[in-house]
């Protein structure tokens, strides 16, 4: 699924690509990939739209245009590819909806799963209400460390794995980013936000930060859906420490475990990540 840094990647990668680009009259081969409004209202309104910038909300993209804004959610296993006339794929069997320029070029929208959503709002408000009515603040841009702190202070009884990936409470942080940073902390993924110490809770802020720059700048993470706004793969899956690293061995020698915290499936080390209770 892709995360934070993937979604970051793609908006980086698009916006030179797309701005300033007006949009033609879009084709949708799957309906139910618009979210809102209505698919034929959707159409008609993002024909002659000129996209003016773009920008990114945990793992929402939005298109800010001259009139209204187009938001993506690529869910599990969306891509959202920007290609030219000589690089049109012959088939994609996977392909839902199609939004091309008028002067050329079109943005491609494939999804095996087929959980990714499109919606096309007038305003920021209409934005807040159709779409970021369940999502927390973006937990790369807009928490301070403080604000972190009483985040985990407010939820203190839930387990960190739990609390970093509701997308209500903050948004961004997805399985492989959480297991990464709370590794890389020597925390435990079921040990409860409120036990951390203001060091390690400072330090869980600072990492969380560290590792979604990091993997911003390796293109994201991509084992198997996950490509750029050209098609290419990423590479932060070479850097990875635990996440996917079943039975291999940890640093310190301990094999790497996986069990499901949060209902997710969760690799940590059980030497290095020592699950403490409340004192």
């Amino acid at each position: 699924m892709p995360e934070l840094p993937e979604v970051e990647v793609i908006r980086l990668e698009l916006e030179p690509l797309v701005s300033g680009k007006t949009f033609s009259t879009p084709v949708l081969h799957m309906l139910s990939v618009v979210q809102y409004p209505i698919p034929e209202t959707f159409i008609r309104d993002l024909e002659g739209r000129t996209v003016k910038a773009l920008e990114r909300k945990g793992k929402y993209l939005f298109f800010k245009l001259d009139r209204g804004i187009l938001a993506v959610h690529l869910r599990m296993t969306g891509n959202l590819i920007f290609r030219t006339t000589e690089d049109l794929p012959r088939a994609d069997r996977y392909l839902r909806a199609e939004l091309p320029f008028i002067d050329g070029g079109v943005l491609q929208y494939s999804d095996m799963r087929r959980f990714g959503r499109l919606w096309l709002v007038k305003d920021s408000e209409e934005l807040k209400n159709q779409v970021l009515q369940n999502v927390g603040p973006d937990i790369y841009s807009e928490f301070n460390l403080e604000q972190f702190r009483a985040l985990l202070e407010k939820r203190g009884k839930r387990n960190l794995k739990a609390l970093l990936l509701d997308q209500s409470c903050s948004a961004g942080m997805g399985n492989i980013y959480t297991d990464e940073c709370l590794y890389l902390c020597h925390l435990h993924p079921e040990r409860q936000a409120s036990t951390l110490t203001a060091t390690e809770s400072e330090r869980l802020y600072n990492t969380i930060h560290q590792v979604l720059s990091m993997a911003i700048e390796h293109g994201g993470t991509s084992f198997r859906d996950y490509r750029n706004a050209r098609g290419a793969l990423g590479d932060f899956q070479k850097k990875l420490n635990v996440y996917g690293r079943k039975g291999e061995c940890c640093s310190c020698g301990e094999l790497i475990n996986k069990t499901v915290v949060a209902g997710r499936g969760t690799y940590y080390c059980p030497r290095c990540q020592v699950k403490k209770s409340k004192e």
